[in-house]
Protein backbone atom coordinates (compact mmCIF):
# COMPACT_ATOMS: atom_id res chain seq x y z
CA UNK A 1 0.00 0.00 0.00
CA UNK A 2 1.07 3.45 -1.56
CA UNK A 3 0.61 6.38 1.43
CA UNK A 4 -0.19 9.89 -0.47
CA UNK A 5 0.04 13.12 1.30
CA UNK A 6 -1.43 16.15 -0.86
CA UNK A 7 -0.02 19.72 -0.80
CA UNK A 8 -2.31 22.40 -2.10
CA UNK A 9 -6.46 21.96 -2.26
CA UNK A 10 -7.47 24.19 -4.47
CA UNK A 11 -9.47 22.84 -7.72
CA UNK A 12 -6.28 21.68 -9.51
CA UNK A 13 -5.64 19.70 -6.26
CA UNK A 14 -9.00 18.19 -5.23
CA UNK A 15 -9.20 16.72 -9.09
CA UNK A 16 -6.59 13.42 -7.93
CA UNK A 17 -8.51 12.95 -4.42
CA UNK A 18 -11.06 11.20 -5.78
CA UNK A 19 -8.77 9.02 -8.15
CA UNK A 20 -6.62 8.22 -5.00
CA UNK A 21 -9.11 7.13 -3.16
CA UNK A 22 -10.67 4.40 -5.97
CA UNK A 23 -7.33 3.16 -6.15
CA UNK A 24 -6.82 -0.40 -4.24
CA UNK A 25 -3.65 0.68 -3.70
CA UNK A 26 -2.93 3.80 -2.88
CA UNK A 27 -4.62 5.78 0.49
CA UNK A 28 -4.11 9.15 1.26
CA UNK A 29 -2.68 9.63 4.84
CA UNK A 30 -2.80 13.37 4.96
CA UNK A 31 -3.64 16.80 3.61
CA UNK A 32 -1.92 19.90 3.70
CA UNK A 33 -3.61 23.64 2.68
CA UNK A 34 -2.49 26.98 4.24
CA UNK A 35 -6.09 27.25 4.94
CA UNK A 36 -7.25 25.81 7.77
CA UNK A 37 -10.49 25.38 7.00
CA UNK A 38 -10.44 23.87 3.90
CA UNK A 39 -8.10 21.37 4.73
CA UNK A 40 -10.26 20.58 7.84
CA UNK A 41 -13.01 20.09 5.71
CA UNK A 42 -11.24 17.99 3.12
CA UNK A 43 -9.29 15.51 5.73
CA UNK A 44 -12.47 15.00 7.23
CA UNK A 45 -14.01 14.25 4.35
CA UNK A 46 -11.43 11.46 3.38
CA UNK A 47 -11.92 9.90 6.82
CA UNK A 48 -8.85 9.23 9.01
CA UNK A 49 -6.56 11.49 7.49
CA UNK A 50 -4.13 14.21 8.86
CA UNK A 51 -5.04 17.61 8.35
CA UNK A 52 -2.02 20.42 8.84
CA UNK A 53 -1.32 23.86 7.40
CA UNK A 54 2.50 23.71 7.64
CA UNK A 55 3.55 21.57 4.70
CA UNK A 56 6.84 20.94 6.50
CA UNK A 57 4.50 18.76 9.01
CA UNK A 58 3.34 16.70 5.93
CA UNK A 59 6.62 15.99 4.61
CA UNK A 60 8.28 14.73 7.86
CA UNK A 61 4.67 12.59 8.33
CA UNK A 62 6.47 9.43 8.80
CA UNK A 63 3.55 7.65 7.20
CA UNK A 64 4.08 9.52 3.64
CA UNK A 65 5.58 8.01 0.78
CA UNK A 66 4.76 10.19 -1.96
CA UNK A 67 3.50 13.73 -1.93
CA UNK A 68 1.56 15.53 -4.61
CA UNK A 69 2.06 18.96 -4.94
CA UNK A 70 -0.45 21.14 -6.10
CA UNK A 71 0.05 24.26 -5.09
CA UNK A 72 0.50 27.50 -7.62
CA UNK A 73 3.62 27.52 -9.55
CA UNK A 74 5.65 29.63 -8.03
CA UNK A 75 5.59 27.51 -5.04
CA UNK A 76 6.55 24.53 -6.57
CA UNK A 77 10.30 24.80 -6.19
CA UNK A 78 10.88 25.45 -2.24
CA UNK A 79 8.15 22.94 -1.62
CA UNK A 80 9.61 20.06 -3.93
CA UNK A 81 13.44 20.29 -2.95
CA UNK A 82 11.98 19.97 0.50
CA UNK A 83 10.18 16.53 -0.60
CA UNK A 84 13.01 15.42 -2.36
CA UNK A 85 15.64 16.55 0.19
CA UNK A 86 13.63 14.16 3.06
CA UNK A 87 14.04 11.28 0.29
CA UNK A 88 9.90 10.92 -0.85
CA UNK A 89 8.64 10.41 -4.01
CA UNK A 90 7.14 13.51 -5.62
CA UNK A 91 4.48 14.28 -8.15
CA UNK A 92 4.10 17.98 -9.11
CA UNK A 93 1.67 19.37 -10.94
CA UNK A 94 2.51 21.54 -13.97
CA UNK A 95 4.40 23.70 -14.98
CA UNK A 96 7.17 22.34 -12.84
CA UNK A 97 8.71 25.79 -11.85
CA UNK A 98 8.42 29.75 -12.35
CA UNK A 99 11.30 29.74 -13.88
CA UNK A 100 13.79 27.82 -16.22
CA UNK A 101 16.48 28.26 -13.44
CA UNK A 102 14.27 26.81 -10.60
CA UNK A 103 12.85 23.95 -12.95
CA UNK A 104 16.42 22.77 -13.79
CA UNK A 105 17.51 22.79 -10.07
CA UNK A 106 14.56 21.02 -9.43
CA UNK A 107 15.53 18.21 -12.40
CA UNK A 108 19.09 18.28 -11.05
CA UNK A 109 17.32 17.31 -7.05
CA UNK A 110 15.34 14.75 -8.39
CA UNK A 111 18.03 12.84 -10.10
CA UNK A 112 20.12 12.89 -7.41
CA UNK A 113 17.58 11.70 -4.85
CA UNK A 114 16.94 8.80 -6.89
CA UNK A 115 12.94 8.49 -5.73
CA UNK A 116 10.24 8.69 -8.44
CA UNK A 117 9.84 11.74 -9.73
CA UNK A 118 6.48 12.87 -11.54
CA UNK A 119 4.46 15.70 -13.84
CA UNK A 120 0.50 15.80 -13.67
CA UNK A 121 0.43 15.67 -17.69
CA UNK A 122 -3.15 13.69 -17.99
CA UNK A 123 -3.22 14.46 -21.21
CA UNK A 124 -1.46 11.17 -21.76
CA UNK A 125 -3.99 9.07 -20.02
CA UNK A 126 -7.01 10.19 -22.29
CA UNK A 127 -8.27 8.41 -24.92
CA UNK A 128 -8.55 10.96 -27.54
CA UNK A 129 -4.74 11.67 -27.09
CA UNK A 130 -4.07 8.20 -26.62
CA UNK A 131 -6.19 6.92 -30.12
CA UNK A 132 -4.09 10.26 -31.92
CA UNK A 133 -0.66 8.74 -31.19
CA UNK A 134 -2.08 5.31 -32.21
CA UNK A 135 -3.11 6.70 -35.73
CA UNK A 136 -0.03 8.53 -36.22
CA UNK A 137 2.31 5.56 -35.63
CA UNK A 138 -0.61 3.56 -38.36
CA UNK A 139 0.94 6.41 -40.49
CA UNK A 140 -2.84 8.16 -40.76
CA UNK A 141 -1.72 11.62 -41.73
CA UNK A 142 1.01 10.61 -43.88
CA UNK A 143 4.14 13.09 -43.78
CA UNK A 144 3.79 15.70 -41.15
CA UNK A 145 3.17 19.71 -42.85
CA UNK A 146 1.81 21.28 -40.13
CA UNK A 147 1.15 21.44 -36.31
CA UNK A 148 -1.13 24.07 -34.82
CA UNK A 149 -2.58 24.57 -31.48
CA UNK A 150 -5.59 27.28 -31.05
CA UNK A 151 -6.75 28.33 -27.68
CA UNK A 152 -9.95 30.45 -26.94
CA UNK A 153 -11.46 31.44 -24.19
CA UNK A 154 -14.75 33.60 -23.88
CA UNK A 155 -12.97 34.66 -20.33
CA UNK A 156 -9.69 34.28 -18.95
CA UNK A 157 -9.73 33.02 -15.62
CA UNK A 158 -12.62 30.66 -16.23
CA UNK A 159 -15.75 30.66 -14.34
CA UNK A 160 -14.68 27.59 -12.33
CA UNK A 161 -10.80 29.08 -12.06
CA UNK A 162 -11.01 31.60 -10.11
CA UNK A 163 -8.32 32.53 -7.86
CA UNK A 164 -5.67 34.89 -6.98
CA UNK A 165 -2.93 33.85 -9.56
CA UNK A 166 -4.15 32.05 -12.56
CA UNK A 167 -5.37 35.62 -14.23
CA UNK A 168 -1.53 36.98 -13.38
CA UNK A 169 1.32 37.57 -15.21
CA UNK A 170 3.94 36.28 -12.94
CA UNK A 171 2.44 32.83 -13.09
CA UNK A 172 -0.80 32.58 -14.51
CA UNK A 173 -2.23 32.66 -18.33
CA UNK A 174 -3.62 29.94 -20.54
CA UNK A 175 -0.32 29.72 -22.56
CA UNK A 176 1.16 28.25 -18.52
CA UNK A 177 -1.76 26.69 -17.62
CA UNK A 178 -3.32 25.23 -21.35
CA UNK A 179 -0.51 25.34 -23.56
CA UNK A 180 2.05 23.41 -21.43
CA UNK A 181 -0.01 20.37 -22.19
CA UNK A 182 0.21 20.52 -25.43
CA UNK A 183 3.82 21.56 -25.90
CA UNK A 184 4.70 18.24 -23.62
CA UNK A 185 2.70 16.40 -26.54
CA UNK A 186 4.99 18.43 -29.40
CA UNK A 187 7.90 17.38 -27.79
CA UNK A 188 6.52 13.69 -26.58
CA UNK A 189 4.85 13.03 -30.38
CA UNK A 190 7.72 14.84 -32.61
CA UNK A 191 10.67 15.74 -30.72
CA UNK A 192 12.24 19.32 -29.81
CA UNK A 193 11.15 22.33 -30.29
CA UNK A 194 13.08 25.22 -31.74
CA UNK A 195 13.11 28.73 -33.80
CA UNK A 196 10.29 30.05 -31.46
CA UNK A 197 9.32 33.16 -32.17
CA UNK A 198 6.57 35.31 -30.07
CA UNK A 199 4.02 38.06 -30.13
CA UNK A 200 2.19 38.62 -27.16
CA UNK A 201 -0.57 40.62 -26.75
CA UNK A 202 -0.78 42.27 -23.20
CA UNK A 203 -3.35 44.38 -21.17
CA UNK A 204 -2.41 47.77 -19.51
CA UNK A 205 -2.89 46.17 -16.28
CA UNK A 206 1.04 45.02 -15.60
CA UNK A 207 -0.07 42.16 -13.08
CA UNK A 208 -2.09 40.74 -15.33
CA UNK A 209 -1.84 37.64 -17.99
CA UNK A 210 -1.68 37.82 -21.78
CA UNK A 211 -4.85 38.49 -23.76
CA UNK A 212 -3.36 36.62 -26.64
CA UNK A 213 -0.48 34.85 -28.63
CA UNK A 214 0.39 34.30 -31.94
CA UNK A 215 3.82 32.35 -32.35
CA UNK A 216 5.85 30.34 -34.98
CA UNK A 217 7.97 27.59 -34.28
CA UNK A 218 9.56 24.49 -36.08
CA UNK A 219 10.33 21.01 -35.30
CA UNK A 220 14.28 19.89 -35.71
CA UNK A 221 13.24 18.99 -39.22
CA UNK A 222 11.84 21.95 -39.69
CA UNK A 223 8.15 21.53 -39.53
CA UNK A 224 6.46 24.43 -39.07
CA UNK A 225 4.48 25.17 -35.74
CA UNK A 226 1.82 27.40 -35.35
CA UNK A 227 -0.06 28.72 -32.02
CA UNK A 228 -2.54 31.24 -32.09
CA UNK A 229 -5.11 32.04 -28.64
CA UNK A 230 -7.27 34.54 -27.57
CA UNK A 231 -9.32 35.20 -24.62
CA UNK A 232 -11.96 37.80 -23.70
CA UNK A 233 -13.52 37.12 -27.11
CA UNK A 234 -17.05 36.33 -28.27
CA UNK A 235 -18.19 32.21 -28.60
CA UNK A 236 -17.37 29.30 -26.57
CA UNK A 237 -13.95 28.25 -25.18
CA UNK A 238 -11.70 26.06 -28.00
CA UNK A 239 -8.89 24.32 -27.83
CA UNK A 240 -7.29 22.44 -31.03
CA UNK A 241 -4.57 20.47 -31.44
CA UNK A 242 -4.05 19.70 -35.08
CA UNK A 243 -1.75 17.70 -37.21
CA UNK A 244 -1.62 18.86 -40.95
CA UNK A 245 -0.31 15.61 -43.13
CA UNK A 246 0.44 14.83 -46.28
CA UNK A 247 -2.07 12.20 -46.76
CA UNK A 248 -4.77 13.59 -43.78
CA UNK A 249 -5.49 15.37 -40.85
CA UNK A 250 -6.32 14.52 -36.84
CA UNK A 251 -7.30 17.25 -34.18
CA UNK A 252 -7.68 16.63 -30.80
CA UNK A 253 -10.52 19.20 -29.54
CA UNK A 254 -11.21 20.35 -26.15
CA UNK A 255 -9.21 17.74 -24.73
CA UNK A 256 -11.40 14.57 -25.17
CA UNK A 257 -12.89 14.47 -28.89
CA UNK A 258 -10.73 13.54 -31.85
CA UNK A 259 -11.53 14.40 -35.42
CA UNK A 260 -9.62 13.26 -38.40
CA UNK A 261 -10.18 13.02 -42.46
CA UNK A 262 -8.16 12.32 -45.43
CA UNK A 263 -6.97 14.57 -48.10
CA UNK A 264 -10.44 15.56 -50.02
CA UNK A 265 -12.63 14.03 -47.39
CA UNK A 266 -14.64 15.99 -44.80
CA UNK A 267 -13.77 15.94 -40.98
CA UNK A 268 -15.30 13.15 -38.80
CA UNK A 269 -15.30 12.23 -35.56
CA UNK A 270 -13.17 9.54 -34.59
CA UNK A 271 -14.04 7.37 -31.97
CA UNK A 272 -12.39 6.34 -28.91
CA UNK A 273 -15.20 3.74 -27.13
CA UNK A 274 -12.92 0.83 -26.17
CA UNK A 275 -9.42 2.72 -26.68
CA UNK A 276 -7.20 1.05 -24.03
CA UNK A 277 -5.24 3.23 -22.06
CA UNK A 278 -3.16 3.57 -19.01
CA UNK A 279 -3.89 6.10 -15.89
CA UNK A 280 -1.59 8.21 -13.90
CA UNK A 281 -1.74 6.06 -10.45
CA UNK A 282 -1.77 2.37 -11.93
CA UNK A 283 1.48 3.92 -13.59
CA UNK A 284 3.10 5.58 -10.35
CA UNK A 285 2.42 2.75 -8.14
CA UNK A 286 4.10 0.50 -10.68
CA UNK A 287 6.76 3.30 -10.65
CA UNK A 288 6.73 3.13 -6.74
CA UNK A 289 7.34 -0.79 -7.00
CA UNK A 290 10.04 -0.80 -9.09
CA UNK A 291 8.70 -1.49 -12.20
CA UNK A 292 8.49 -0.41 -15.36
CA UNK A 293 5.88 2.54 -15.90
CA UNK A 294 4.21 4.92 -18.56
CA UNK A 295 5.87 8.32 -16.27
CA UNK A 296 6.61 11.71 -17.34
CA UNK A 297 9.15 13.04 -15.10
CA UNK A 298 10.69 16.05 -14.50
CA UNK A 299 12.99 15.70 -17.90
CA UNK A 300 9.77 16.18 -19.27
CA UNK A 301 8.34 18.90 -17.07
CA UNK A 302 12.07 20.44 -18.02
CA UNK A 303 12.04 19.95 -21.44
CA UNK A 304 8.59 21.88 -21.41
CA UNK A 305 9.28 24.64 -19.02
CA UNK A 306 12.08 25.59 -21.49
CA UNK A 307 9.35 26.31 -24.31
CA UNK A 308 6.80 27.75 -22.43
CA UNK A 309 9.84 30.91 -20.82
CA UNK A 310 10.63 31.67 -24.92
CA UNK A 311 6.86 31.66 -25.69
CA UNK A 312 6.31 33.90 -22.76
CA UNK A 313 8.62 35.99 -22.89
CA UNK A 314 7.24 39.79 -22.40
Amino acid sequence: MIHIGIIGLGAIGQRLIGQFGEHPEVVIVAVCDNQEALAKKTASSLGEVEAYTDYQQLIEDERVDLVYVAVPPKFHHQIVLDVLKANKHVLCEKPLANSLEEAQEMLEAANTAGVVHAMNFPLNYGQAATKLAELLRENYIGKLRRIQLTMHFPAWPRHWQQNAWIGGREQGGFVLEVGVHFIQQIIKLFGSIHQIQTRLELPDDLEKCETGILATAELEDGTPILIEGLCDISGEEYIGFTLYGSEGVLSLENWGKLRGGKNGEDMQEISIEGQPTNSLIDELVKAMNGQAAEIYDFEVGFKSQEVLEQLRKM
